[in-house]
């Protein structure tokens, strides 16, 4: 088939390059020039793990280009993706660039002359695609939906795996104003071997918000438990779900062998969530729910205990620093997960925040998100891709970030550098037997245990 993909971010670029890899001619389309001209030069505007070799294969390919020209896009296309942000402002999704995009596809649809399937695949409340989306569509283009197709194709991508999410989908939702549009993306996918479930255009936008908001919960759960083992001594968050991980519904048994469901990656304690999904998702989730008259004591709580996490980390490390004023603090990790340079709404940030609130000296460490973090975080942060440099005169070391380099860094020459050895792992990826002897190491979901001296 071929495609336009309308919006060259996370979801739109990793969309047009996998479904350009699968065998579609795709045009990317962006207004800014610089955006696709990287594009054209074979690289993404971002860090994601595999995209740049996909990029640099559809390209030689011909089947994969970016152009800022929609109409020259749209002309032979038999589907349009609409892929643009929908930024959070006050909890409530901003739909001003979907619109937008909106208003620019209508007004080209009745020169293409034939049936076109617009699609909407940006995150946006239950309602959006056959209120407000069919709405300019109709008006921009004098059409009535069912002269055009019409569906809402909700993402399941996570930043760092996403090409292999794609690629390897658990399931794809089709969301349809009718049977003719839904063909058309059953069409598109059907290289892909998953479940599809075709279903209305609303209940489409709502999958999206229950998946994420449910992985949202689990996350804030395992931290409320999380707390509590950390105030009553001889608790361990990290048995604690072992034990619970075990439940043969989270570790099935396949041909007689235990198998852990990737679930389990959500229940486990940590710093707290981010990223672009889970706050801006579960916000909008929420006054949504309160435009309609709902209350969601759930939904409230698990934003609540995600808000109350980084002071309540920062507490504890105060508990055996001292007074974090004047304190020299390495902050170990700044993308909101590895596998990507992506700090919205990073818990790595939001503790950065809080340290330099508290008066703080802290130097920054982040292998390829430093420059995104600049803009963000207080003029004082000092930042380093050197992680002795980040060490060196250190009172305390928080890891806020997975990355693999921390796992695999000689914490021995790290440690002797600091001028207090204490590390927090907000991420659960060092142990106390590890570390130099005399290290205190403090642990998510734990009492704080100083490694033995021989």
């Amino acid at each position: 088939m071929k495609v336009a993909v309308v919006g060259t971010g996370y979801v739109g670029l990793v969309t047009g390059a996998c479904l350009a890899s699968l065998g579609h001619h795709v045009v990317c389309v962006d207004r800014d020039q610089k955006r696709i001209d990287t594009v054209n030069a074979g690289q993404a505007p971002f860090h994601e793990d595999g995209l740049n070799a996909l990029i640099s294969q559809a390209l030689a390919d011909g089947r994969l280009t970016g152009t800022t020209d929609l109409r020259a896009a749209l002309t032979d296309a038999d589907v349009s993706i609409i892929a643009v942000g929908t930024p959070s402002t006050g909890g409530r999704i901003d739909l001003s660039a979907v619109e937008q995009a909106a208003r620019d596809v209508g007004r080209l649809l009745p020169a293409l002359g034939r049936y076109h399937t617009v699609v909407l695949k940006s995150t946006c409340v239950p309602g959006t695609a056959d209120t407000m989306l069919r709405s300019v569509l109709e008006r921009e283009s004098g059409l009535t939906a069912g002269a055009f197709g019409l569906c809402m194709n909700p993402e399941f991508l996570r930043e760092g795996a996403a090409v292999r999410d794609f690629l390897e989908a658990d399931r794809i939702v089709i969301g349809a104003f009718d049977e003719r549009s839904a063909a058309a993306l059953q069409t598109l996918y059907s290289e892909l071997d998953c479940p599809k479930l075709v279903t209305t255009l609303r209940n489409a936008e709502m999958i999206k918000y229950t998946a994420n908001t449910l992985l949202a919960t689990l996350i804030s759960f395992s931290n409320e438990i999380a707390a509590l083992c950390e105030a009553v001594p001889g608790l361990d968050e990290r048995v604690v779900m072992e034990g619970v991980h075990l439940d043969r519904r989270l570790t099935p048994l396949v041909d007689g062998r235990p198998v852990r469901a990737g679930i389990q990656s959500y229940l486990r304690a940590g710093i707290g969530y981010g990223g672009s999904c889970f706050p801006k998702d579960t916000q909008a989730l929420q006054e949504f729910a309160r435009d309609a008259a709902v209350t969601t004591p759930l939904l409230d709580a698990v934003i609540s205990t995600n808000d109350a996490r980084a002071e309540r980390i920062l507490d504890i490390v105060a508990r055996h620093t001292g007074e974090l004023r004047g304190k020299r603090i390495a902050l170990l990790g700044l993308a909101f997960k590895p596998g990507t340079d992506d700090v919205r709404e990073s818990p790595g940030l939001r503790l950065g925040h809080l340290l330099v609130a508290r008066g703080a000296q802290v130097v920054a460490w982040d292998p390829i998100a430093i420059e995104p973090a600049r803009g963000v975080l207080p003029g004082s942060v000092e930042y380093t891709d050197d992680l002795d440099v980040a060490l060196a005169g250190a009172e305390a070391a928080l890891i806020a970030t997975a990355w693999p380099q921390l796992a695999a860094y000689d914490w021995r020459q790290g440690i002797a550098q600091m001028a207090q050895p204490i590390i927090f792992d907000g991420r659960g990826i060092l142990s106390s037997d590890s570390l130099p002897a005399g290290t205190l190491y403090l642990g998510v979901g734990r009492a704080s245990k100083a490694a033995a001296r021989p």
